[in-house]
């Protein structure tokens, strides 16, 4: 009889655990489905990708002296969420990683314009010339997130002290207007 109970008890619990695994699945499956369509949905909610208009006449090439290379620097490197030039890559068509690029877009103009460089005052350049030099040197910048899909983008032996170089020369040039 002892025996016939527990087994009894034992399919009981067994009978419960199936249940429960059951349900586990059956909320496992609506809550992927739910993703799924959330991000389905999510793909018609995008920021805008567009690049705002450049007055030539403003640009940091066309107001300050920048020899070749460190131009070629602040393109390879710089441009994409520094400027009103961004290319923005395939991912940028995907939510939620649009939004991701948006608020670093809109963060890196906001700190630094490269773009409207001829309508910055002249401490705000010089604080920004500063500025260049102190993240490049602590790695700060380019964004290692950026860095991830962008490896071109990293600095090289060498570019470091040359932006930092280019930047103070550009302070002293700037103080003394």
């Amino acid at each position: 009889m002892l025996r016939t109970k527990n087994h009894t008890h034992s399919n009981r619990t067994i009978i419960k655990c199936a249940k429960v695994v059951i349900l586990n699945k059956k909320t496992l499956k609506i809550v992927v489905i739910g993703l799924a369509l959330a991000l389905i949905i999510l793909q018609f909610i995008r920021p805008d990708q567009n690049n705002p208009a450049i007055n030539v006449a403003d640009t940091l090439e066309s107001t300050t002296s920048v020899p070749e290379d460190v131009a070629a620097i602040l393109k390879r490197s710089c441009n994409d969420c520094h400027s009103n030039t961004t290319g923005y890559p395939w991912y940028a068509q995907v939510s939620p990683f649009s939004w991701l690029l948006d608020d670093h877009i809109r963060e890196g103009r906001n700190e630094l314009n490269l773009s409207v460089w001829g309508t910055y005052e002249t401490h705000s350049k010089v604080k920004k010339l500063e500025e260049i030099c102190e993240q490049v040197q602590s790695a700060a910048m380019p964004l290692p997130s950026y860095l991830w899909i962008h490896r071109d983008a990293a600095l090289r032996e060498g570019e470091v002290k040359l932006l930092c170089d280019w930047a103070e020369q550009e302070k002293r040039s700037v103080l003394e207007q």
